[in-house]
């Protein structure tokens, strides 16, 4: 976005004082703005008066804050000199919601990586990573709430144009910002707890210097009423890739029922998705390497596959990305999980290339906990090599084609395996570790350059699975272990586990079913959280951090900048922090 370019260019040429009052006022935490902010008039001021007048301004609208909300797994930049805003594979904004768990831990530390490997002063108000969410989130919340205001109180707005009628384009357009919305929100509260709310657009001449952190609960309100009017107005299949799906908004507000612990309402409304026709597990192999060896858990994972139009019956929200393209999406979640498999060595010979099969390029900065991967039956397709690296096949050029052979180790020969090491945990003293297992469901990279930061095949963001999990932890706290196991045997047989009864079923197994079925794609601080299990399994399964995570840790802090800028009320901070 535009706006954002030029917030950069004002960030690096001002002081720190004049970069807090310019970034909070774009987030909402906001101070004051600058004489050259006014007269420029930024592009965002104009895009309310002039972009949203018609149908097709708001879908323009709207994609922006697809691409804002699509950063969690785009990057963000992690060194000190240039803006948080900056979208560059220097970070991973969703680690902050995945890594110092139970099932991932740092191995080569660099970024967010080093607070979950160390946590204490490493976990604080300046650090960058923590910043730069923060303020990720509340710029979108801007948007959305820009897009929602101007749609509610605008009547000159032309909706004519779409595939419904004036007033369902005009729903569908609220509930999609609501939608988002919400979920940013989501983020904000698991992460920081209390945090300052507003359903309304922060602009230049409406500056606030007195902000309040909203109780969770409250917050939490806000989001369920977002989500509640959200699913009735958009369709079960988007009518473009990468828009929200109704499917994906009822298993939203089915988690958010359980995090403020309504049981009930969980369960009915992850019961409304699964029971929807059109969303269905995917149990056969399909697809784009159908013929060639694998299991149906993964094909869904392949590039050509994750879509709904090619077949994918299981997915709620799929994001796209494409190569090529200006302005078109790409992530880095591949190349921030990988191991570095490339640096592996066999006496004085480094054997395997990059290849797109392989993924490309990894840093490892989180990975795989040993207690996840050790986590599954041998049986389990989902701990097959085809979705946990485990080991490489040596290949001759035309195997590597188009990149270059693999080196031949002395005694190896074209054929041959190299297998992953994961006989001991990773830990302060043992990590790095460049042959580490990993999880293949995003592997994918530049067709050209294998070694850049990139991948460009579409994701499935939430999938049905997911919701079935959900469901059997709603069942669980209703007191029917029997459904809850009938529920979770459905994901088992899929991936040949052998089946659970009702009496296996605890809180804890439905966290290890879960792991097992959605390393790497769940937020799983966040499951952690609302379970209130972080800390204890964190403690028990991760050896890389887990040891050093303590209570307050629980929270992030509320970065210093947003204290510092609320200048006419003291903001609190987060218990631990001064």
């Amino acid at each position: 976005m535009n706006h954002l370019v030029k917030i950069e260019k004002i960030y690096v040429m001002k002081t720190k004082a004049s970069y807090i009052i310019t970034v909070l006022l774009v987030i909402m935490i906001m101070a004051g703005c600058s004489e050259e902010w006014l007269e420029e008039k930024p592009p965002h001021l104009i895009a309310t008066a002039t972009l949203y007048t018609s149908l097709a301004g708001m879908e323009t609208g709207l994609n922006g804050l697809y691409g804002l909300y699509r950063q969690e797994r785009e990057g963000s930049e992690g060194n000190g000199g240039v803006s948080p805003y900056t979208s560059n594979p220097n970070a991973l904004r969703v680690e902050l919601a995945m890594n110092g768990t139970d099932n991932m831990c740092t191995n080569v530390p660099d970024r967010f990586s080093l607070v979950a490997a160390n946590w204490g002063e490493r976990n604080s108000p300046g650090n960058t990573q923590i910043t730069s969410n923060f303020i990720w989130l509340y710029t979108t919340i801007n948007a959305a709430n820009a897009i929602i205001n101007q749609a509610q109180i605008n009547d000159d707005i032309d909706w004519t144009g779409g595939q419904g009628t004036p007033e369902e384009s005009k729903n569908r357009v609220i509930a999609e910002a609501t939608a988002i919305r919400a979920l940013a929100y989501r983020h904000l509260t698991y992460g920081w707890g209390d945090v300052p709310f507003t359903i309304v657009e922060s602009v230049g001449s409406a500056i606030k210097t007195d902000w309040e952190r909203t109780p969770v609960d409250q917050v939490r309100k806000q989001i369920i009423s977002d989500l509640l009017f959200a699913q009735m107005h958009i369709p079960v299949e988007p009518v473009v890739r990468g828009k929200i799906s109704k499917g994906a908004v009822q298993h939203y507000l089915a988690e958010m029922y359980l995090a403020v612990n309504k049981a009930d309402s969980a369960f009915y409304w992850a019961d409304q998705v699964i029971n929807t026709p059109a969303y269905k597990l995917i149990t056969e192999r399909y697809g784009v390497k159908k013929s060639q060896q694998g299991v149906p858990f993964m094909d869904m994972f392949l590039d050509g596959n994750s879509n709904r139009e090619e077949g994918n019956t299981e997915a709620l929200w799929v994001w796209q990305n494409e190569y090529g393209i200006a302005g078109a999406g790409y992530n880095i979640m591949r190349r921030w999980h990988i191991s570095e498999y490339a640096k592996i060595k066999i006496g004085n010979v480094v054997p395997l290339q990059f290849t797109i099969e392989r993924g490309g390029r990894g840093v490892s900065r989180l990975s795989l906990t040993k207690w996840a991967i050790d986590l599954y039956e041998p049986t389990d397709d989902r701990a097959s090599n085809f979705a946990i690296r485990k080991y490489f096949i040596l290949n001759d050029a035309d195997g590597n084609a188009p990149f270059k052979a693999d080196n031949l180790p002395i005694g190896y020969k074209y054929g041959d395996t190299i297998k992953m090491n994961s006989s001991q945990p990773l830990t302060p003293l043992y990590n790095s570790k460049v042959d580490w297992p990993y999880s293949r469901k995003f592997e994918g990279t530049d067709p050209i350059n294998p070694q850049s930061s990139y991948s460009f095949n579409d994701q499935v963001y939430l999938r049905l699975a997911d919701t079935y999990l959900i469901k059997a932890e709603a069942q669980f706290k209703l007191n029917q272990p029997a459904e809850a196991a009938n529920t979770i045997n459905i994901l088992r047989r899929r991936a040949h586990a052998s089946e659970v009864s009702a009496g296996q079923i605890t809180l804890d197994f439905i966290l290890d079913e879960r792991s097992r079925e959605l390393i790497y794609e769940e937020h799983r601080r966040y499951t952690l959280l609302r379970t209130g299990k972080l800390l204890e399994r964190t403690r028990l399964h991760n050896f890389h951090g887990g040891e050093l995570i303590g209570e307050r840790d629980v929270l992030y802090p509320i970065p210093q900048i947003v204290i510092d800028a609320n200048l006419t009320k003291k903001m609190s901070q987060n218990p631990g922090w001064f």
